[in-house]
């Protein structure tokens, strides 16, 4: 059966830090759990404990919560409300569709001063007679039951009545009592019945399965195929025989569902287990050495002969999500392969590559696998076009000159000579005038006109 385990309580503390001990509160819906314990241990702090829709058939180990304020059981398979006269704050309790026969043990809520609100719905003591009478005299402290409020007058109706009320409610719990003990004989019955029907099956097969002689291993082993499909059929037959047979709802049938509903489960993932160990093989290469394409994994490509740059471009539109560690690149002289998740996608070359010079990049926009892989043939394209190019720059060039008229010369004219003249250089340094002062008479005058306020002091 399963249990409250540390780790399930970690994992669903993530809000916490993943912290139990000073847990408040803790969700732990449809785990399957079976058993509710180690909760009282770990989480003493816990104020909030939802727990519905799992195969708990009994209240336990939760006497210890004392801070506990809402507990959420519904949908569970307990038949008897006990066990919580210790969580001295719980204020709302839910019981929604369980199996509470015994709505005397309602009583036991005495003890929980604090409680207000209380959920029975679905149970089968909400079908007793005088139900709600009995639960509204018995807990005082009751402010709602099953999501309706209690007036006063309905408490005090209640508690006229309440010693009548009382006894009819005994009786029709002594009678539900008895019918669950059948049911109970009857569960178990069924369960064995069942458990004799596999053993004859598994015996069954174990003696169909082990042939005496070897002339009838190898016709079972030209029937493979068939006695798959008659076990299929079997299956079928088997799961529409379990679901379409009527049977009481009791905790006892709702875990026999659960559980068969597992074993199905776990022989399927069994049987995907076994075929993902069972390896497939592909034939990549023919028994006299030819290398086949293969397309395994159904990719969409294109196969480039770049003749400029004398290399062949492969792009591969792998998934774009895909992780790079699941592609497995092998480039040889005369073909390339490519695991993508373990299926190959495999290509012959139109001509022989250099496997050492081949790079493999992902696109960063459609992320698909771009192999580069240079030719093994080295051919001069590219110079011859450039040279080309290059000739038919100078024809362009002269015919533009002799369109205008002029006659291109080796000789550079002087006149049209842009550079500076060296030897001249030293006369335009000596014009610009960088001496001194007085060999400037023509400065300072400027200066002298520029200043109106200016006043020739001798002496200065």
């Amino acid at each position: 059966f399963v249990s409250v385990t540390e780790d399930l309580v970690r994992r669903r503390a993530e809000h916490n830090n993943c912290e139990i001990f000073s847990l408040e509160e803790i969700s732990l819906h449809q785990q399957e759990i079976e058993k509710l314990e180690h909760l009282d241990k770990w989480c003493r702090d816990l104020k909030i404990l939802y727990l519905q829709n799992n195969l708990i058939p009994k209240i336990e180990n939760v006497g210890k919560l004392k801070k506990l304020e809402y507990l959420n059981v519904a949908l569970n398979n307990i038949e008897r409300i006990e066990n919580l006269e210790g969580c001295e704050e719980l204020k709302k309790l839910d019981l929604t569709a369980n199996f509470i026969g015994e709505l005397s043990s309602i009583e036991s809520l005495k003890c929980n001063i604090h409680l207000k609100e209380l959920f029975l719905v679905g149970n089968p003591c909400t079908e007793f007679e005088g139900y709600r009478q009995f639960v509204v005299a018995t807990l005082h402290q009751l402010k709602y039951l099953d999501s309706k409020e209690i007036e006063r007058s309905e408490r005090i109706k209640a508690l006229q009545n309440y010693p009548e009320v009382k006894w009819k409610i005994r009786e029709q719990e002594r009678a539900y009592l008895l019918k669950r003990a059948r049911e109970k004989e009857e569960a178990q019955r069924r369960m064995q019945e069942r458990k004799d029907e596999k053993q004859k099956q598994m015996d069954s097969k174990l003696g169909f399965d082990s042939p005496d002689s070897p002339q009838e291993k190898s016709n079972h082993a030209e029937g493979d195929g068939e006695q798959e499909r008659c076990r299929t059929v079997e299956n079928d037959d088997e799961d529409r025989k379990f679901w379409e047979e009527p049977t009481p709802y009791t905790p006892e049938s709702r875990l026999e569902t659960h559980r068969y509903i597992e074993e199905k489960r776990r022989t399927k993932d069994n049987i995907r287990e076994s075929k993902k160990r069972e390896k497939t093989t592909w034939t990549l290469v023919t028994a006299e050495g030819r290398v086949l394409n293969v397309n395994v994994p159904k990719l969409h490509f294109s196969l480039k002969d770049d003749e400029e740059n004398n290399q062949i471009i492969l792009d591969l539109a792998v998934y774009r999500h895909l992780d790079t560690s699941l592609l497995d690149v092998d480039v040889q002289p005369t073909y390339i392969r490519v695991l993508v998740k373990g299926k190959p996608f495999q290509l012959v070359l139109p001509e022989e590559v250099k496997p050492d010079s081949s790079c493999a990049k992902r696109s960063q926009t459609t992320g698909h696998l771009v192999v580069t892989m240079p030719k093994a043939k080295e051919i001069i394209l590219a110079k011859q076009k450039v040279s080309d190019s290059i000739k038919h720059s100078v024809c362009d060039t002269q015919q533009k000159t002799m369109r205008s008229g002029q006659v291109e010369k080796l000789e550079v004219d002087p006149s049209k000579y842009s550079f500076p003249d060296v030897t001249k250089i030293i006369q335009e340094k000596e014009r610009t005038g960088q001496g001194p002062i007085k060999l400037q008479p023509q400065n300072v005058t400027e200066v002298k006109k520029s200043c109106v306020d200016f006043e020739n002091n001798e002496d200065v």
